[in-house]
């Protein structure tokens, strides 16, 4: 979906300005590195300011009008001035790379203007780096290049030494949640999902996965049998929990959905239920928050992040779980 300039100002205000200031006093770089998590914008902001630089009818001297014929081209990945590289299967081979300077070697089809984008940066093959270096170090005045990656230490100093660096922060749950709401998410399940995750796309398919949607029920029913007795805690986790929970990313994802279980009801208790995340609980979780404290919850939050710490060190997840939901029941530290 394409962004306009407002929209993507709300979810990286800082990088718009100074994209705005190197529009308006053309000092527009030769070449950018935006680094930061997937899904913080930086493909839409490297395609708004192509679109800036080629826009036939620019708003305030800064922002692409998004309808002339450039505009539309860009939108559409059909403009002859505008490259895009991306991973050839796990790497961006050097052929691709070279195949681009030999583009970049004629004259702009409509214009001196040209601009490439790669995209997973960091993905060059060491070939593929030392070329684009070259690339790099020899720069035409009209051309400008944007290097994007999640993993900029996985980059060739010397690669960024030559862009000016810009760093994306990960989105505020609140910008998320309206991006989600924008995307049809209903807005009882944007918190939760916003809590997850702070990548657009993921969230989206988080959201009508069954697997999911399966996932928060099996942690809401573990929560409340864990509020009664081991026996049928540990049951649970026998006959729901491991039949789903089956790989290490799953299984930090039930632990993730258990703790925000535990945060809602410390929200409760400290009387800030706007911030709760299972909107669709709220009765129960009310419920839930009178038979507890918020001593207990504070041990019981630290007894999953370390439950968490433990999956990553590989300790077996059966031991793991059943040693969690005993340390839960005891409401004691689990170091």
């Amino acid at each position: 979906m394409v962004k306009t300039w407002d929209q993507l100002e709300e979810l990286q205000p800082a990088i718009l300005r100074m994209i705005k200031n190197s529009i308006v006093k053309n000092r527009v770089a030769h070449a950018y590195l935006f680094e930061g998590m997937r899904g913080t914008g930086k493909r839409e902001i490297g395609l708004l300011l192509t679109k800036a630089l080629f826009c036939e009818s620019i708003i305030d001297g800064f922002k692409p009008c998004e309808d002339c014929h450039n505009c539309r081209r860009v939108n559409s990945g059909n403009h002859p001035d505008v490259h895009i590289v991306e991973p050839d299967g796990l790497s961006i081979k050097v052929d691709q790379i070279r195949n681009l300077q030999a583009e970049f070697s004629k004259k702009g089809v409509e214009s001196l203007k040209k601009v490439y984008l790669i995209s997973g940066a960091d993905k060059m093959s060491v070939s593929a780096s030392n070329s684009l270096l070259k690339f790099l170090e020899e720069p035409s005045a009209e051309t400008v290049a944007f290097l994007l990656t999640e993993q900029p230490q996985q980059m060739l100093p010397t690669i960024l030494s030559r862009c000016q660096i810009l760093a994306f922060h990960p989105l505020s749950p609140q910008a998320m949640i309206k991006q989600l709401v924008e995307n049809g998410v209903e807005s009882v399940k944007a918190p939760l999902l916003a809590q997850l995750t702070n990548n657009l796309d993921e969230a989206l398919k988080l959201n009508v996965d069954e697997w999911f949607a399966q996932a928060q029920k099996i942690v809401l029913k573990l929560y409340e049998v864990l509020e009664k007795n081991s026996l049928e805690a540990l049951v649970t986790l026998q006959s729901e929990w491991f039949q789903h929970f089956k790989e290490k990313e799953q299984i930090h994802r039930g632990l993730d959905l258990l703790l925000l279980i535990f945060k809602d009801l410390l929200y409760i208790h400290l009387d800030k239920q706007e911030q709760i995340v299972f909107k669709g609980e709220n009765e129960r979780l009310k419920q839930f928050a009178l038979k507890t404290s918020v001593r207990r919850l504070s041990i019981q939050m630290s007894a999953i992040l370390g439950a968490k710490r433990k999956l990553e060190k590989n300790m077996n997840p059966q031991l793991m779980m059943e040693q969690l939901v005993l340390k839960l029941q005891e409401g004691s530290s689990f170091v």
